[in-house]
This record gives structure tokens, C-alpha cells and sequence, in this order.
């Protein structure tokens, strides 16, 4: 019984690491330095988690049933349909309520894509830790190093568009929980079954997903407060923390 029950605490603690990103909210110093540090920083780690991890794992999953150009068709094709998807998500998403409508669709569109994103992650962990529980603890660490700024993707936009910290608490909760649904799905269904060709359109939807937020939604909403150059270190220092995670990802 306890073994079975660690991939799922291993998950789920991976997952809480996302409501780290929460108390970023209270640096309240200089409110506006630490929106701009945070939107910025958060654009960096999401571009290359798509670019560095989805797009390849991505192709990697697709490529062990078709042939190399077919597989980098379809992989490009799901990476578009990402992007559309987060587009329409983006019109679609109410934008008058809160006294900055902007920044709170960047936090619920970061929110629902963080969610799409964790649940795989979430069937990764788990089944990667019911396989080889060292290998899982270890992919579960570095999850949880880039789940932070994750956190504050959603919390900060959140928390400054509606002055509300139980908002900002929940959303963050929500997108992080998403990763502990992946593991229940992945206990359900996938134990002991796999689709790889699945799982590979899955994670190109979700990096065009996230290349559409990181470019589109929270770059632009970083560089509307005109600190162009704060904007453009926090996204290359946000780049550099993902290269790092990715590094102990596959160490």
C-alpha cells in the first residue's frame, strides 16, 4: 500500500511546489518591479519549456510511429493548433470585470494553460516514479524548480488585476492541483498502457499554447510598464532557470 501511495505523494508534491509562486505577491516594495521581474521571467521559462521540452518530446513520441517528416508535420500542425486554441481561449475570456482586464486574462489564460501542461507532466511523474522511484523523485525535482515561476505566471497577473489574495491563492492552487489529477488519470487508465502518438500531439498543442502566453500575453504585459531593460533580463534570466532545470531534468 505505501508503495503504491509514493508516486502520488511524489506528484503532488511536485504540483504544491506551483503555490510557491503565490507569495511572490507579497513583495510589495515597489509593486511595479516586481510585476515586470515576474511577468518577464515567466515569459522566459514558459518560451523554453515549450521550445527546449514539449516540442522535442513531442516529436520524440510521434517519431517511434511514423517517419521522420510525417512526425515533424504533425508535430507542427498540433503546435499551430495550440496557438489558435490560446488565441480563441484569449478572445473569448471575459475582460471587463477587474480594474486590469489585460493582466487578468494573462493570469486565467496562463492558468488554463499551466493546467493542460501539468496534467501530462503529472502522468509523466507518476508513471516514471511507479517504474524507477529514484528517477521519478529526481524528474519531480525539476519539475517543481520551473513549477515556481509557473505559480507566479498565474498569481501575479491574478492578484494585481482583481486585489484579491484568496483569487490569486485559488487559481495558483487550481493549476498546480492539475498535476495530481495527471497522476489519478495516469493510475486509471494508463498503467501498464501508453499512446505515445497521443501524448506527442498533447504536448505540441501545449507548447503552442504556452509560446502563444510567453510572446503574445505576458512579454508585451512585462514591457507596457516601458523598463525595457528590466523586461529583457528577467526573460533571459527565466530562459537561463529553465536551461537549468532542463539540465538536471536529464542529467
Amino acid at each position: 500500500m505505501g508503495d503504491n501511495m509514493l508516486p502520488f505523494i511524489i506528484t503532488f508534491l511536485a504540483g504544491c511546489s506551483t503555490l510557491i509562486g503565490f507569495f511572490f505577491i507579497y513583495f510589495r516594495n515597489s509593486s511595479n518591479k516586481v510585476l515586470i521581474s515576474s511577468l518577464a521571467f515567466a515569459s522566459g521559462v514558459m518560451f523554453l519549456i515549450s521550445i527546449l521540452d514539449l516540442i522535442p518530446s513531442s516529436f520524440s513520441s510521434i517519431s517511434k510511429i511514423y517517419y521522420v517528416v510525417p512526425a515533424f508535420l504533425i508535430c507542427s500542425l498540433f503546435v499551430v493548433i495550440g496557438i489558435v486554441l490560446s488565441m480563441t481561449i484569449d478572445k473569448y475570456l471575459p475582460d471587463n470585470t477587474y480594474q486590469d482586464s489585460n493582466l487578468y486574462r494573462v493570469g486565467m489564460i496562463s492558468m488554463i494553460a499551466i493546467m493542460l501542461h501539468n496534467i501530462p507532466e503529472g502522468i509523466a511523474t507518476y508513471l516514471t516514479s511507479n517504474h524507477d522511484l529514484k528517477l521519478g523523485i529526481t524528474l519531480a525535482i525539476a519539475l517543481a524548480l520551473h513549477n515556481i515561476p509557473e505559480g507566479i505566471s498565474v498569481a501575479i497577473p491574478i492578484y494585481y488585476s482583481t486585489g484579491s489574495k484568496k483569487r490569486a491563492f485559488f487559481n495558483t492552487l487550481i493549476s498546480g492541483m492539475s498535476e495530481f489529477l495527471g497522476a489519478l488519470l495516469a493510475s486509471i487508465f494508463l498503467v501498464g498502457f501508453s499512446n505515445d502518438f497521443f501524448m506527442g500531439c498533447l504536448y505540441a498543442m501545449i507548447a503552442g499554447i504556452m509560446i502563444h502566453i510567453s510572446i503574445y500575453e505576458l512579454l508585451p504585459s512585462s514591457f507596457k510598464y516601458k523598463k525595457p531593460m528590466q523586461t529583457i533580463l528577467f526573460f533571459i534570466i527565466g530562459v537561463l532557470f529553465m536551461l537549468f532545470s532542463s539540465l538536471l531534468l536529464h542529467s
